[in-house]
């Protein structure tokens, strides 16, 4: 019968119970390899720990060894984001797999927080610490984090010294300008998230990955059909009010994000245009409050959020002197109904 809650049973009450010493139940319970324990002995341990409700003391092991089973997880504000939360799901599927745990922490941009979940991860001797942000930026890693493993992800490590793991933002403009290009497009316009002299790298990666799609379909680079935003619905509605007052309007658009996309979708509803019909339309992020509930569904580029934090995860978990400087993740084309074949021009 198991021990009721509240009666902390102990190695020495395993071993009694199994009939063995307590070295014999340290064996089994820390799994070391090349040991005698026979397995007969090993199932009188484990039957004894089921038993008597026997909980290793994960605090004392981490003591002991100079490490716990525990991965710390910094982010700006991550875990409480709708879509990038994505990113922890991902690590903590990873974590779980390889018999860890993550202990997470947003510190929602305040140097004080950070350096309080700083303290506390190193004294629990996480394994290692993943360093996330909400959204794609150069970060600057605390100093700190040199004592651990490190690994930046969905953001790059500014001084190029921590590996990095990010999302393909190029490859991702230009799988969503290429789509376009296949259905017959070829005045695309796109409305990018940041100014031009911005150094986000997601706007940055995305209008290159726009262009590379153009060149490559020997298409010309028409300046009048590039237009900077701030990634919001507003100027998603405002910009393409202005795209479609052209003289040669654009039949396509491809927005730097999925919520500019929805400020698209607004303009040429204002005009009694559809997306698909009239404007085909592609977004950035396949944000789930967003893209799959605009009508016609939203084609869009989707972040790879889980893939970029099992990624981390693995390199963390591996030898350091072999971490790769940095890391770009693939984004996947989520197609749905804004994207229809081009017209004929009459």
């Amino acid at each position: 019968m198991a021990r009721k809650a509240g009666n902390t049973a102990t190695m020495w009450q395993v071993a009694d119970r199994a009939g063995v010493s307590q070295a014999t139940v340290s064996l089994v319970l820390n799994n070391v390899g090349g040991t005698r324990v026979n397995d007969a002995t090993r199932e009188r341990v484990m039957a004894a720990v089921e038993e008597l409700g026997y909980r290793t003391n994960a605090f004392a092991k981490s003591l002991r060894s100079g490490e716990s089973e525990m991965i710390g997880f910094i982010s700006d504000e991550v875990a409480s984001s709708p879509f990038a939360g994505r990113l922890l799901k991902g690590a903590q599927h990873h974590a779980w797999e390889t018999g860890n745990v993550i202990l997470s922490v947003d510190t929602f941009n305040e140097p004080d927080l950070e350096a309080a979940a700083l303290d506390m991860m190193l004294s629990y001797r996480v394994k290692g610490v993943v360093y996330a942000s909400m959204y794609h930026r150069l970060v600057d890693v605390p100093d700190r984090l040199s004592e651990i493993p490190t690994v930046v992800v969905n953001a790059q490590d500014r001084a190029g010294t921590v590996a990095s793991v990010f999302p393909n933002e190029e490859g991702g403009g230009y799988a969503a300008t290429r789509h376009l290009v296949e259905a017959g497009h070829s005045r695309i316009a796109m409305i990018n998230i940041q100014p031009p002299g911005s150094d986000l790298p997601a706007g940055i990666g995305r209008l290159a990955g726009y262009r590379r799609a153009l060149d490559e379909a020997g298409l010309p680079q028409d300046e009048a059909l590039i237009r900077s935003g701030d990634g919001v619905v507003e100027d998603g509605l405002a910009l393409t009010l202005e795209l479609l007052a052209e003289s040669d309007p654009p039949t396509a658009i491809f927005c730097g994000n999925d919520r500019t996309a929805w400020g698209a979708y607004r303009a040429l509803e204002s005009l009694g245009l559809r997306a698909g019909r009239d404007c085909s339309i592609v977004g950035f992020d396949n944000h789930e409050m967003v893209a799959p509930f605009l009508d016609p569904g939203l084609t869009t580029v989707e972040l790879p959020y889980e893939a970029m934090a099992r990624r981390a995860l693995e390199i963390l978990l591996t030898d350091s002197s072999k971490m790769p400087a940095r890391t770009a993740i693939d984004c996947s084309l989520i197609q749905r109904g804004s994207v229809a074949r081009a017209r004929k021009r009459t």
